[in-house]
């Protein structure tokens, strides 16, 4: 019988994303094992579609003083019945369920007496610089971790698209952020809107949730499908088959770049750390201490230069 591997990743979305390389590089060093994954409650279903992972379990992260729901939780989880507990959140919740539940499976993170311990240069670091670091401390060969392939989260689209109107070459506006930081937000996706459109390209957005009302204000087809929004998958559909993708710095946004569509993301005060983890192939960032201050001519100016084919630059970070 194999190992029992466990791999924790709580959120958010695009960190989840993120990590699907390192996840790879984790599944490959145990081909045999038992892997298992625990997630938010938002992402069991995400985390269910995944080629290679076995089990899914779901962590409600009860506040961390109602002991009674953690102690259920680690009746659910059985935190040290695993052989190797693979911590990429490795925040204060996880590296407590460490101290409060772990005595025998070996713990990669970075809580103190931890079998399989890493640490950090202090420098910047993608979060898929530190992922490989903490691997390579583990013994984890890295392949991965560097190219998440996320093809397995891909729906075919074209009834949706067809449904709603919209043909070929259509341009993804992603106005929303997390409501936690709407500091985020790009304030001109509107004026952006209505320029690609007097342009001639089709422009649409894809809400969700929290985005909703901020979508119906936007010029274009605003995309839902059969439901109030769509899933994961079929956003994911949906972005790979752009021919442009404007967002902020965002789990969706994440996802167009991943998928390697091109396009652009726009981060304000506080973001400029982070582009190097949105950055990559023919999606670039563009930065501005004041978000606002990036203007939709400028924005729009790069999605014309990438549809007519023009070499567009890529911004430093």
């Amino acid at each position: 019988m194999g190992r029992r591997i466990l791999i924790i990743k709580l959120g958010a979305f695009g960190d989840l994303l993120l990590a699907d390389g390192a996840i790879r590089d984790i599944c490959a060093h145990h081909a045999g094992d038992a892997i298992t994954i625990l997630t938010g409650p938002a992402y069991r279903k995400l985390y269910a579609r995944h080629p290679l992972v076995q089990q899914v379990l779901v962590d409600p992260r009860a506040p961390r003083w109602r002991l009674d729901r953690l102690y259920r939780l680690n009746r659910t989880v059985a935190f040290d019945t695993f052989d190797i507990i693979y911590d990429l959140q490795k925040s204060a919740r996880t590296g407590f369920y460490f101290r409060l539940f772990v005595r025998r499976a070996a713990w990669s993170g970075r809580v103190r007496g931890c079998a399989l311990p890493f640490t950090l240069p202090e420098r910047p670091l993608t979060l898929q610089e530190e992922y490989a670091i903490q691997l390579e401390a583990a013994g984890v060969p890295v392949r991965y971790t560097g190219s998440p392939d996320l093809a397995w989260m891909v729906d075919d689209v074209a009834a949706v698209l067809a449904a709603a109107g919209v043909g070929d070459r259509y341009v993804v506006l992603l106005p929303g952020a997390s409501a936690r930081h709407a500091h985020k937000c790009w304030p001109h996706y509107a004026e952006l809107g209505c320029q690609l459109l007097a342009a001639g390209y089709p422009v649409v957005t894809v809400p969700g949730p929290a985005d909703l009302a901020l979508c119906r204000t936007m010029p274009g087809t605003m995309l839902t499908g059969t439901g109030p929004y769509l899933d994961y998958f079929q956003l994911a559909g949906v972005l790979r088959g752009a021919a442009f993708v404007v967002g902020n710095d965002s789990g969706p946004t994440h996802l167009a770049a991943l998928l390697g569509t091109p396009g652009v993301a726009l981060f304000g005060a506080g973001g400029k750390q982070y582009q190097r983890n949105m950055q990559r192939g023919r999606f670039a960032c563009l930065y501005s201490e004041r978000i606002g201050d990036i203007t939709a001519a400028e924005v729009g100016a790069r999605v014309a230069a990438e549809l007519r084919g023009a070499a567009v630059e890529v911004s430093a970070v």
